[in-house]
């Protein structure tokens, strides 16, 4: 399941191998079109599965499909619609959105005053759409801010607390949406109607204050941390905190802190605590106030043994150092783990800054000839860095000491560096320090800010003083091109070129030029400026180079969708064309997926260009996959060879088609190349095996129309698309089949294990598939598999099921389709009747244990309404004089009855709760007997109830109002019938299908 899950992220549904033995994946459930809105249900909150099950099913329900004119009305907002359609408001679309879904969408705000005036139920409020939401969720996610807070309050209204509190199906909630779409006033109003609200995390694990936090709302925030027990949480492990920190708001944090002073000391997964992370992204004044609140905070070690000065010195934050310094003077310095100090720490990270802080440090001077765990000095690291200017500072230490041994007993002037072969030995220290500006030199800051701000004045300053700082980069190897090219500087970009057009081709620590850096991201201009002064240099390696990624300029021009882009690239350098990525995606392929026509169709003349895409995907699968059939025309008609080609699942691209119904691609196929309706993939499923697994029956009429005697058997196992089309529950294809006058032969057709469609689905207990093999006139049930079974028998394989309706439905519909084997079938029922007698007899002590508990709460319960009627007697006690205490209506026959009736109801409901006392727990002959008698006294029980229920009201009704008497003693007399009825329906509705051939004995098994 992992590897299609990979598929279906690039868009492409496969075809997984050897499926016919699979469950069908979840993803092709969720691209069933037509049967989707047949299964499509509004949900109320709280709903299980279940319920909502119901819900659909009832009439009139909200299970039904939206009324045309009521869709209409709420698309366009238009509340006089409303009268022109029949209640019912409840309608769903497809997606399981109601007319207030819509209507929120849209942001209708009179039209759902108007809906929730006319329905005053609960429900329309409450209902969940496909994706979890309730209309509320949907104006907020929409940002209709003003409808949201009228929803609110109608919810408020009608006591929906729970519709508030609904989480969609990312487990975000009202206040996580409004916060993150940036309405404070709505989040503030959210938060005062229901403050629970605030104790809610998404599947991320992000709560609301998290992301208030994040999102810099002040406001909200402090309105959270004086609600109760708010959650604080968010993903990857951080709370609000580290929000604060990484926001840089210092006020923010103090007020969390004061609040939830224990979430300082909490870790992100990474080993960051909210100050380990102020220290990282160099936030000195939220330090400053961490460090004023609790100054202990300056010593803290994070459970990877990681000090904050480290931390410092790998980022070269040498404020923050010096911040935490003058809070802490003695802070720790030294790695927990590695034994590293911060000062190899900064000389590893080839922070030179922060070296030099440490080495003028009266505090941090001792680390100079400090060892880490590896024996080594901060020399020794330098050294085999090659790093001039840091040893270069190192040794101008005069308490330095060169003659330290690391662990291999080896002192820093002996020590190799990495890139022997370049680099010059280091020591003694006449060999200096690297000259200023040379290439490879860290940028300074005044070009950092220049080439960020775009000051083209400055950038000629600082080259006329130093022509060579030009060619300086930041740690991420980024030059000021770089850098400028980030943010769209043209008129840098210019100046940078003419003063040093070499930056054209120099690439930073991701393997990408200036041209690559301005078209991923997303300035177009610049992108083709740079393109252009690439072209007149003859820079072609500049143009052509790809990212440590694999992708080149032309990848990411069609990946963002700049189609001009792309054209200009194709046409300025076709070799990138040719390129592949390291997910072996080719420019070709991607633009398919976008569906630039126009890209694709330079990149299709241009010779040997390449076509293949991910996971062995060529431009065909992707064409398929879109539905275009404009661009399948055209490989089809330029490179026919790829309709051949499989994908790692061994899927071609005609049966991805087939796959994905796509009834007119398949047509130009056929139509182009008919011998491909007979293509058979190594996996070895024919087109129809696989129409069938998903039950595409116009592909599958599509097929036989051009190829009529198409391949129908999968060669692993043998099964026919009959086969398929049966086990997986495809009956509009089985019909299909034995009515196609090209494949009834399948009907009798043996797989490798001897079984035709009819085992199967005789094995599977399914009676509608069954009756409809058994109707077809050529159908043989006698035909005997390799084990030597008919298909009757295979029953005896599906005794699990035996206690079922489909189970016992099966059964009689093999012995009314051959009368001639009911000595046989008879045999087989009673094998299976002492199989599951067998297995009864394992569990009856829990199988005993569930009928008496559940018994014996429904008597309990009878017993008590029983009880307590007899004390509060219909018509109440005289209080005449000589008569008191006496029932008033006692000479009235109806109260008679009903005295009788209810007397008769709590006896044999207090009978039946004795007899779950004395149970045997052990005694399966003793559970049928305690069932059969049981039921039988429950059911004495629930008739005298309903007429002691009938009675009593006639007597204190009749006098006065006669009709309502007998329409209530009318109603309580049917109740038990029609109880019985709906308890006894699915049989008697078998007893109707099945006529003369229905045998109740059978039965007792269920």
């Amino acid at each position: 399941m992992a590897s299609q899950c990979s598929r279906v992220l690039v868009g492409i549904t496969p075809l997984p191998p050897r499926f016919l033995r699979r469950p069908r994946p979840r993803w092709v459930l969720q691209k069933r079109g037509p049967k989707q809105s047949l299964l499509a249900a509004v949900r109320v909150v709280g709903d299980t599965p279940s319920t909502a099950r119901s819900r659909s099913s009832s009439s009139g329900g909200a299970g039904a499909l939206m009324d045309g004119r009521l869709l209409e009305a709420a698309t366009s907002g238009d509340a006089e619609r409303l009268a022109l359609v029949e209640p019912g408001v409840l309608g769903a679309t497809p997606q399981g959105n109601t007319c207030l879904h819509i209507a929120s969408i849209h942001g209708h705000e009179e039209f759902c005053k108007a809906v929730l005036t006319l329905d005053k139920s609960r429900d329309l409020l409450a209902a969940v759409n496909g994706d979890g939401e309730t209309p509320l969720l949907t104006a907020v996610t929409r940002g209709r801010a003003s409808l949201a807070s009228v929803l609110l309050s109608s919810c408020r209204d009608r006591q929906l607390g729970e519709a508030v509190l609904k989480q969609d199906r990312h487990g975000c909630n009202v206040l996580h949406h409004a916060i993150r779409g940036g309405h404070g006033d709505l989040a503030l109003e959210l938060i005062e109607a229901e403050p629970a609200l605030s104790k809610a995390v998404n599947s991320h694990s992000e709560s609301p204050m998290f992301i208030a936090a994040m999102r810099n709302c002040a406001d909200v925030v402090r309105k959270l941390l004086e609600t109760p027990d708010p959650a604080h949480g968010g993903t990857w492990g951080y709370n609000a905190l580290h929000a604060a920190v990484t926001n840089g708001n210092s006020d923010l944090a103090e007020r969390i802190m004061g609040r939830h002073p224990l979430l300082i000391r909490q870790e992100t997964e990474n080993n960051l605590t909210p100050i380990h992370l102020a220290v990282s992204e160099g936030k000195v004044d939220v330090l400053t106030a961490l460090l004023k609140h609790d100054q202990s905070l300056g010593y803290l070690v994070n459970t990877a043994g990681t000090p904050l000065l480290c931390i410092a010195a790998s980022e070269g934050h040498v404020g923050v150092a010096r911040e935490l310094l003058k809070h802490c003077p003695d802070a720790p310095y030294c790695d927990g783990t590695t034994g590293s100090t911060c000062l190899h720490v900064a000389v590893l990270s080839g922070q030179a800054e922060f070296v030099e802080f440490i080495l003028a440090s009266q505090q941090l001077r001792q680390l100079v000839n400090m060892l880490d765990g590896n024996r080594e000095t901060a020399l020794h690291l330098a050294v085999k860095r090659g790093n001039k200017k840091m040893v270069a500072a190192l040794l101008l230490r005069q308490d330095i000491d060169v003659t330290v041994f690391n662990g291999n007993g080896i002192p820093a002037n002996m020590v190799v560096p990495d890139g022997v072969n370049k680099v010059k030995p280091l020591i003694p220290i006449a060999a200096g320090p690297a000259t200023t500006g040379s290439p490879g030199e860290t940028m300074g800051r005044h070009l950092l800010e220049a080439a960020t701000s775009g000051d083209d004045a400055s950038l000629r300053q600082l080259a006329h003083d130093n022509p060579g700082m030009l060619l300086s980069a930041n740690p991420q190897g980024n030059t000021c091109l770089h850098i400028a090219c980030i943010h769209g500087h043209e008129r840098f970009c210019r100046k940078a070129i003419e003063l040093n057009p070499t930056l054209l081709a120099a690439v930073n620590t991701d393997g990408e030029t200036p041209l690559l850096v301005a078209v991923a991201n997303g300035n177009v201009p610049l992108a083709a400026f740079l393109l252009s002064c690439c072209h007149e240099r003859q820079q072609s390696r500049a143009i052509l180079k790809q990212d440590r990624h694999g992708c080149n300029a032309l990848h990411h021009a069609i990946r963002s969708g700049h189609g001009e882009l792309a054209l200009r690239l194709v046409l300025a350098e076709p070799g990138l064309s040719q390129a592949v990525n390291t997910s072996n995606e080719s420019p070709m392929f991607i633009a398919v997926r976008r569906d630039l026509t126009g890209v694709f169709e330079e990149l299709l003349r241009t010779p040997d260009s390449a076509h293949c895409g991910i996971r062995g995907y060529n431009v065909l699968h992707a064409a398929v996959c879109n539905g275009n059939a404009g661009i399948v025309r055209r490989i089809m008609e330029a490179r026919p060879w790829l309709a051949r080609e499989e994908e790692f699942a061994q899927v071609t691209p005609i049966q991805a088609a087939v796959y994905e119904n796509k009834i007119d691609i398949l047509r130009m196929f056929l139509e182009h190349d008919r011998s491909l309706g007979y293509l058979i993939p190594t996996s070895g499923e024919p087109l129809l095996c696989t129409a069938a697994f998903v039950g595409h029956v116009g592909v599958a009429r599509e097929l036989l129309n051009h190829c009529p005697d198409a391949p129908f058997r999968k060669w692993s196992n043998g099964w026919t698309c009959l086969h398929t089309a049966v086990f997986y529950g495809q009956m509009e294809f089985v019909k299909f089949i034995l009515g196609s006058k090209h494949l009834r032969k399948l009907v009798n057709m043996q797989d490798e294990s001897g079984e035709t469609a009819l085992h199967i689905a005789v094995r599977k207990c399914n009676p509608k598939m069954v009756a409809a093999l058994l109707h077809h006139q050529d159908i043989d049930i006698t035909v005997l598999s390799k084990t030597g079974q008919t298909a009757t028998w295979v029953l005896f394989n599906a005794a699990d099921h035996a206690k079922t309706l489909n189970w016992n439905e099966v059964y009689m519909l093999l012995r009314k389709a051959d009368p001639k084997i009911a000595t046989s079938t008879y045999n087989l029922h009673g094998a299976v009747k002492d199989e599951v007698t067998n297995a009864s007899r394992k569990d009856v002590k829990t199988l005993t244990k569930k009928y008496t508990s559940n018994t014996s709460v429904v008597a309990i319960l009878i017993a008590t309404i029983t009880f307590a009627a007899a004390f509060t007697l219909p018509g109440g006690y005289s209080t005449d004089a000589g008569n008191e205490g006496h029932p008033i209506m006692a000479r009235k026959l109806a109260f008679q009855a009903f005295l009788i009736s209810d007397t008769l109801a709590m006896c044999s409901s207090l009978a039946v709760a004795f007899v779950c006392i004395i149970a045997r727990w052990e005694d399966l002959e003793f559970l049928l007997y305690y069932r059969s008698s049981t039921k039988k006294l429950m059911w004495f029980a629930y008739m005298a109830t309903t007429t002691a229920f009938a009675t009593g009201l006639y007597t204190v009704l009749a006098p006065r109002l006669l009709w309502l008497a007998v329409a209530v003693c009318l109603l309580t007399v049917l109740l038990p019938i029609l109880t019985m009825l709906l308890g006894e329906w699915p049989i008697w509705k078998l007893r109707f299908q099945l006529r003369e051939n229905f045998k109740s004995e059978i039965l007792n098994m269920v």
